[in-house]
């Protein structure tokens, strides 16, 4: 019997098919539809046999307080998933529609819900508070949940097994560095800490995403808004930092890595700024993260679409971390819908 896994989200639509060998059978991602029911039929039209699938997986972003691990989701649970959907807009309204969508074509076949905030939903009381009034932070459900969380379990899990080790005994500084750029502290097979915090923007440079900034300056960029723009400010500063920011907000509007590289071999100044500060904050963390540990790692793994498939920028990260001494780097490649795929077979038998 065969796994079926979507992460359908608001610009595309991706599944991926596996045997119970975890052989992945077929996959395709559409980029190009006018709205997802088209986009389900053509990726079903694909399948051979849909009576062979057991359990359909779902990438759900972020599953906030009440989803903490895997979930057979019916009707009651996605309503009260959807609740969540004002913590990540760009994700979860999606995600709850690709599972509406499946939910109607197979009625009988087991929804599972695997979530990008689950992995980090046991983080130490000191990596998940804000330093804010207990009373408020409370009340908005305001803490650090962190994400990419099924990338780096899965990069965990595979580090494990090429040491030969427990997963329960190993400890990672782990990197996962495509789009968007986090990093986690792993101990015992557990993350301690993760930089991205109550949303993705947290943290790291990314390729759109400001990461870590001094809470002045968005109170800064509001008021600046408001003034020019009135009523559309805060959606302005919102698009601002998850949109324009990041190395593309330094590097003159270049979104694209590759495209980012090209520029720097043509001597572009906003290029080099844009790649150096990028990882430049990557260092500081992993420094950060090696502290958290007090020195004890297995390893430090690179992970996305640029962190295992660009050496040149990991071996320029690694390049000034002399501290960490002879400690194995990791190239891994992820493979979410793997990870969420066992996941779904292992909770829908």
């Amino acid at each position: 019997m065969s796994i079926l896994v979507i992460n359908s989200g608001s610009t595309s639509f991706k599944y991926k098919l596996f045997d119970d060998g975890d052989k992945e059978i077929k996959g395709n991602t559409f980029s190009e539809f006018t709205d997802l029911s088209q986009a389900v039929k053509s990726a079903l039209k694909e399948i051979n046999d849909l009576r062979d699938i057991s359990a359909i997986g779902h990438r759900v972003v972020h599953g906030g307080d009440e989803f903490i691990k895997p979930e057979i989701i019916d009707d009651e649970k996605l309503a009260k998933l959807e609740k969540y959907n004002e913590l990540a807009p760009l994700h979860n309204p999606y995600n709850s529609a690709g599972i509406k969508e499946m939910m109607d074509y197979f009625p009988d076949v087991p929804q599972v819900a695997v979530f990008d905030t689950a992995f980090f939903a046991a983080l130490p009381d000191v990596a998940r508070t804000y330093a804010l009034p207990t009373d408020l932070a409370e009340r908005l459900n305001i803490k650090r949940y962190g994400f990419h969380g099924i990338s780096h379990e899965f990069v965990a899990q595979e580090a494990a097994h090429k040491f030969n080790k427990d997963i329960n005994k190993i400890n990672l500084i782990s990197c996962h560095l495509g789009g968007g750029w986090s990093i986690a502290a792993v101990k015992n097979g557990k993350p301690i800490d993760i930089s991205m915090g109550w949303t993705p923007l947290e943290g790291l440079v990314m390729m759109t995403r400001a990461g870590d900034l001094d809470p002045g300056v968005i109170i800064k960029l509001i008021k600046d808004q408001a003034e020019n723009y009135g009523e559309n400010a805060l959606e302005n500063v919102y698009k601002l930092l998850n949109y324009e920011s990041g190395i593309k907000g330094v590097s003159g509007g270049v979104d694209n890595f590759k495209d980012l590289l090209k520029e720097i071999n043509f001597g572009d100044e906003k290029a080099k700024l844009a790649f150096d500060l990028a990882v430049y904050r990557l260092r500081k963390y992993i420094g950060a993260y090696w502290a958290v540990l007090e020195g004890n790692i297995d390893a430090v793994v690179f992970t996305g679409s640029i962190g295992s498939g660009d050496p040149i920028t990991r071996n320029n990260v690694m390049s000034k971390l002399k501290f960490l001494g002879n400690v194995p780097v990791l190239a891994i490649k992820t493979n979410e819908e793997l990870m969420i795929a066992r996941e779904t077979r292992q909770l829908a038998g």
